[in-house]
């Protein structure tokens, strides 16, 4: 049986030792119609490094003699394309140079030589041994040293060379999160030796007899490359080509694929269904869209889908934990990022919008230098390549953006909540509010959750004018109520039908004897609002939480808990009605 590659990138041993791989090399034919130089951004953990692995193996002449062992079974092995195996490949990772501010750029002298040194020892055969007079084994410089290595590759008869950088942005987080933009700043432009770097790249790509001839570079964002080559004259990006939607990542048929595959293996628990397995993995890791014409062609992140899939074939059961460490990890690199301004200014105000109202417009800039990446729309476009909102359709001819599923919902409420407390705007106990939401998760004790959030929104008054109406409202308890446990929280815009705001359906499959469920509908009232106006509301909100109540996903997915409907209505920042049909 195939063992799945979970945490695993390394692509010739996933087929030596028969790891179930998703086949993705049916993208090399149009990869190859492309321009030379490609440039690839998606969110991290989405399986670029494993991509770029397989290509490196196809395409280096080391592997040459192992071609049928290794793409045999595959799509391009059946179909080769006559660049196949005809490359000397240099490939970088980025994400390897770790090191303080002051260290960066003797770390990433000493890794990218390192590199280089082993690109030529293990090509040696081919480009002469003459190439040490040239490249000189001492040299500390990278760019001098890949400079000197074109050199001579362009003047010989010896294969051309593909390079490869994975993670060509890792220096951005680490020193945009730490150091601030001064000093990022002094790194990407003028004579800092990471642009110095690009530069050496960009000639080595750029004359008649050049010595790179082909060059896939992969990140999480345009802000380096927009810095380092003042905009994307170094290659073509294919970020949001539909043709290339599911070249990372897993599509629907890709995971029912593999699911097949371990039921018939026996593997997987008897009473496991695919459909049900789908129902489970869906919510929290499905529907990326990267390409608005490709709208009908979701992708699941493929690294939660194995760490999902990992734990039933290890256990038989779920994880404990529906989002991998891992991922919460990469979140918080990013964290400084998104919250780029802490006075809690326009564009944490796009996050407030986004979690109130499910989804927000914009055009994706494909390219912007770092110190304008604050910008609203540039903002909203790297929440967009860090994958926390997905495309979701297209109004008036621009791209609609939404969260695409629980995973990132989760963490986009812990950045509000985040912002909210480093403003001094707001600030809650969660303990507190974990403790009262497990008291209305088993025994029914709801109200004190919605007295609770309306005694601190009336004691803390700095929150009222960041919060407008009834959207806000509801977007600032999702955010809250979604750090908690106990419950999956579903907002009404996700169904689309006129339903009640938000339905608290219970974690049943980590929390099986939760006993109550609810489904929560909000009103706001002006200040002035008369008794009348109430009753109004009050009417409105029975009819929509009886719509949501009829709904086949709630009946299916309440299990045997106890249905609660709720009613608030705020008059202003009062809360003046909590009632329970």
């Amino acid at each position: 049986m195939k063992a799945l590659p979970y945490g695993i990138s390394d692509f010739p041993r996933i087929i030596r030792k028969n790891y179930y791989y998703v086949d993705k090399t049916q993208f090399i034919e149009s990869l190859e119609r492309q321009a030379s130089y490609i440039f690839l951004i998606r969110p991290r953990r989405f399986g670029k490094s494993l991509f770029l692995a397989m290509l490196e193996t196809y395409y280096s002449i080391d592997y040459a003699a192992n071609f049928d062992e290794l793409f045999g079974d595959l799509y391009i092995g059946q179909h080769p394309t006559e660049d196949h195996s005809s490359y000397m490949v240099l490939r970088f990772n980025f994400s390897e140079v770790k090191a303080r501010l002051e260290e960066l750029e003797a770390k990433f002298g000493e890794y990218c030589c390192m590199v280089i040194k082993n690109f030529i020892l293990k090509y040696e055969h081919l480009m002469g041994s003459k190439v040490w007079e040239v490249v000189k084994r001492e040299e500390t410089d990278p760019g001098q040293m890949l400079s000197s290595l074109k050199e001579y590759v362009s003047r010989t008869n010896c294969p051309r060379i593909y390079l490869m950088i994975d993670e060509y942005d890792n220096f951005t987080n680490t020193i945009l999160s730490s150091y601030g933009q001064d000093n990022y700043r002094k790194q990407m432009h003028g004579d800092g030796f990471i642009r110095g770097f690009f530069n050496t790249i960009k000639a080595s790509t750029s004359n008649a007899d050049a010595a790179i001839e082909r060059l896939f570079i992969t990140g999480v964002s345009p802000i380096t490359m927009d810095d380092v080559t003042s905009g994307f004259n170094i290659g073509t990006n294919i970020s949001m080509s539909p043709q290339f939607n599911a070249v990372i990542g897993f599509t629907e048929d890709e995971v029912r694929k593999m699911v097949t595959y371990y039921m018939d293996e026996g593997v997987l628990p008897a009473d496991v269904t695919m459909e049900g397995l789908l129902e489970l993995m869906k919510p929290w890791y499905d529907n990326y869209c990267f390409s608005s014409r490709k709208l009908e062609e979701r992708m699941f992140n493929s690294d939660m889908t194995l760490y999902f899939l990992n734990s039933y074939l290890q256990q038989g059961l779920p994880p404990e934990m529906m989002i991998d460490n891992n991922i919460r990890t990469d979140y918080n690199k990013l964290r400084h990022l998104v919250q780029i301004d802490k006075t809690f200014g326009a564009n944490a105000s796009v996050i407030q919008q986004i979690v109130a109202d499910g989804s927000i417009t914009a055009q994706i800039t494909t390219s912007f230098p770092a110190e304008k990446m604050i910008d609203t729309e540039n903002f909203k476009s790297l929440l967009f390549y860090f994958g926390m909102l997905s495309i979701q359709g297209v109004y008036r001819g621009t791209p609609v953006l939404g969260i695409p599923n629980l995973t990132v919902r989760e963490q986009l409420y812990t950045y509000l909540v985040e912002a909210y407390s480093k403003a001094s705007i707001f600030n809650i106990d969660i303990s507190h509010l974990s403790s009262l939401v497990m008291a209305m998760a088993y025994d029914g004790e709801w109200e004190p959750v919605f007295r609770f959030f309306a005694g601190e929104l009336d004691r803390q008054s700095a929150i009222r004018e960041f919060i407008d109406g009834e959207a806000h409202i509801k977007g600032f308890l999702l955010a809250y109520l979604g750090l908690t446990q106990g419950y999956v929280l579903f907002p009404e815009h996700e169904s689309s039908k006129g339903y009640a705001d938000f339905y608290m359906m219970p974690d049943l499959l980590h929390q099986p004897d939760i006993a109550y469920s609810y489904i929560v509908e909000v009103k706001y009232a002006r200040r002035d609002a008369s008794e009348a106006d109430i009753i109004r509301l009050k009417q409105e909100a029975a009819e929509q939480l009886k719509r949501y109540a009829a709904d086949e996903k709630v009946a299916h997915t309440k299990g045997r808990t106890e249905l609660g409907l709720i009613t608030l209505i705020f008059k202003g920042w009062e809360l003046v009605v909590a009632e329970q049909l």
